[in-house]
Order: structure tokens, then sequence, then C-alpha cells
């Protein structure tokens, strides 16, 4: 609120059992609905049309992609901000796996399993970014319009085609180590179902890139 930059709050809750929508209805009270815009749906219909649900409504230049559980936290935003402005970058991405980012809270297997992703996916894409399936970064709104028509992924994996299908494009990407801490309340929807997709995704991606 003190920066000079002009923002907006875009929350796309996908029916979540933690209570999300109360809250943010909440904060839109107190903020004012020029500043929370509260965009809920139904039932869980993956991340990717979440993404295109929520640009509907995006009028700025720049657009900010984070969960809403804290486990991204907002004091990275202005160096994700510094960070594009620096390398005019079309895309800063959050990287838990390079300089002093790093992942608090998971138990072992759930380490292993971001771990296991992204080290498959850096060798059979070598996409030149450390952090493949995490969410929390910046894009600049017409390059992730662009990204939108060119990813057809759905669920997790759709973060690791959109960094891939932004090399294919040119678009130049950024990366700000962060500290990933994992939710307090609430529950991960990371499931068997979503393990297979990414297993499905990353080899789809491999025979098409």
């Amino acid at each position: 609120r003190f920066s000079g930059i002009d923002f907006e709050i875009i929350i796309i809750d996908d029916g979540s059992p933690d209570g999300t929508q109360e809250v943010a209805q909440q904060l839109e009270k107190i903020y004012g609905s020029d500043k929370i815009l509260l965009r809920p749906r139904a039932k869980k219909l993956g991340l990717g049309t979440a993404y295109i649900h929520g640009m509907k409504y995006a009028t700025g230049n720049f657009i900010v992609i984070m969960d809403a559980d804290l486990s991204h936290h907002p004091k990275f935003i202005p160096e994700f901000i510094r960070k594009q402005k620096e390398g005019n970058f079309d895309i800063v991405s959050g990287t838990r796996y390079k300089g002093n980012g790093g992942v608090y809270g998971w138990d072992l297997k759930r380490k292993l399993i971001s771990r296991g992703a992204n080290f498959l996916t850096q060798v059979l894409l070598r996409p030149g970014a450390s952090d493949l399936t995490g969410s929390f970064r910046l894009y600049r709104k017409e390059v992730l319009e662009k990204l939108m028509e060119k990813c057809v992924s759905k669920g997790y994996v759709f973060q690791m085609e959109m960094i891939v299908r932004a090399r294919q494009l040119g678009f130049t990407i950024g990366e700000v180590p962060i500290s990933f801490v994992d939710r307090v309340y609430g529950e991960s929807k990371l499931g068997g179902n979503e393990i297979v997709s990414f297993l499905k995704g990353l080899l789809t991606l491999f025979a098409t890139t």
C-alpha cells in the first residue's frame, strides 16, 4: 500500500475446504471491492483454468500469481518487481532450489516428490530454470496470455509447461530465491492423481518439445 504501485488482489477459490472464501469476503469488506476481487468457482477445475478466470479481471500490466495460504509470502513481491525492472524480464519465477531459497514444513515424502519432479524435468527438458513446479511467479500480462494459448496441461504439471513454453517462445525468465513454508491450516490438494498427471505431462512435453 505504501510502495507507490497500483495493485488489485484477485482471489480464485475452487471450493477450498479450508475457509479461503470466507476470509476473502472479510478482506473485501476491510480493503474494498476495488482492491480485493473475490471470483470463486463451484468446484476444483484445474490451475490453468483458474489463471484464465483470473486474467479476465486483471487490469494491470503485470500479474503476480501466488498461493493464498501464505506458503508464498508477500514479502518477496517487491523482490520480484525489482528483478523484473533490473532485467526487463517477461517472467520472474520464485525458486526454492537456488541461492538462499528453501522449503520448510514438508515431510520427507513431499520433499522427495518435489525434488524428483524437478530433477526429471531438468534431465528431460533442460528448461534453463531451477524450479519448475513452483507457482509463485510474476508475468508480463501479454506474455501470460500468449502462454495460456499454448499450454494444454491441467493441474500441477501446468507450472512446468508454462516455463518450457516460455523458453520455446523466446521469453526471458529471471529467478528470485524464496522460502516456501507449508501451510499451517487446511490441507494440500496434491494426491496420487496429480502425480500421475504430472508424469504423463512430463512425457508429453518431452515428446513434443
